[in-house]
């Protein structure tokens, strides 16, 4: 499905209808609008493939929410760097908004990035060499530890895991000696036996890292370091301090704002087995 959200109203017909049409509702950003989307399935990516092109009136992130549940959607890709109109970008803080409410995975994409696309001369083909999953063990990670696992198995990628031991427990064992060192050096026990209990389990088979430091630094700077084509982390959401629409942690938000590839959010509230949308044969190019 392409779908795109719109501030105005536009009619469900908007790309078949004829030019002279639209040209006489003096609207000239349906005019674009229509123009942009029709050159957008024209791409030979969309080769082969059935495409279903849906433009609602809205804000991005509810409309993309109910459209999910209501398609059945298994995969958002969002991007959020780019042009204007039908293929406009969605920024930062709309874009951690869909992650936030979307039911299922998003892949979020922040171009110039590493990505695992190649193209073959009339061909292009998705191949994941390696896969950094960021876990900490918490129900939250359980179902981006399981997307991960199947992907690597179904692609053949090698698959990474890294564990980050936030900083602040380095700060309380500073402020608390007596207990807070107690509880760091438990910790630390307790992420080696998980991480070894990871490597070794049908499936995951995991090239385990235990890392010190912030959270997103360190999951950036492994990503980078292992030269990773995707990220996969649990998302885990909280609700507005004022009420409003769920946020993500401020963790996250960074991760997917800085990381040198692309990077799929996983919600702990639902677990795809397997996810086809990443999982595909060579596409025709034209």
């Amino acid at each position: 499905m392409l779908f795109s959200v719109q501030s105005a109203q536009v009619p469900l017909n908007l790309l078949t209808l004829p030019e002279r049409v639209v040209e006489e509702q003096e609207n000239s950003w349906l005019l674009q609008l229509r123009t942009e989307g029709r050159d957008l399935l024209a791409d030979p990516l969309f080769a082969g493939l059935e495409v279903e092109p849906v433009i609602v009136a809205g804000e991005p992130a509810p409309e993309i929410a109910r459209a999910v549940r209501e398609y059945e959607i298994d995969l958002v890709t969002v991007v959020t760097h780019g042009r204007k109109g039908l293929t406009r970008a969605l920024w930062g803080s709309t874009a951690e908004e869909i992650i936030a409410e979307a039911p299922c995975p998003v892949l979020t994409i922040r171009p110039p990035q590493h990505d695992f696309v190649e193209y073959r001369g009339s061909r292009s083909e998705v191949r994941l060499n390696r896969v950094l999953l960021a876990t900490n063990f918490r129900p939250s990670s359980s179902a981006a530890t399981h997307v991960a696992t199947q992907l690597a198995g179904q692609t053949g990628a090698e698959l990474h895991a890294v564990y980050v031991i936030g900083d602040y427990f380095e700060q309380i064992s500073v402020m608390f000696p007596e207990g807070g060192l107690t509880a760091l050096t438990r910790l630390r026990s307790y992420v080696q036996e998980r991480m070894a209990q990871l490597a070794r389990e049908d499936g995951a088979r995991a090239i385990t890292h235990i890392a010190e430091g912030r959270p997103y630094e360190e999951i950036v700077r492994l990503a980078a370091e292992k030269d990773a084509d995707l990220i996969v982390i649990g998302t885990n959401i909280h609700a507005s301090l004022f009420g409003g629409t769920p946020v993500l942690g401020s963790e996250i938000e960074r991760v997917v704002r800085n990381a040198p590839c692309t990077v799929l959010c996983v919600p702990a509230s639902r677990v795809l087995t397997p996810l086809p949308a990443l999982v595909t044969r060579p596409v025709p190019q034209m």
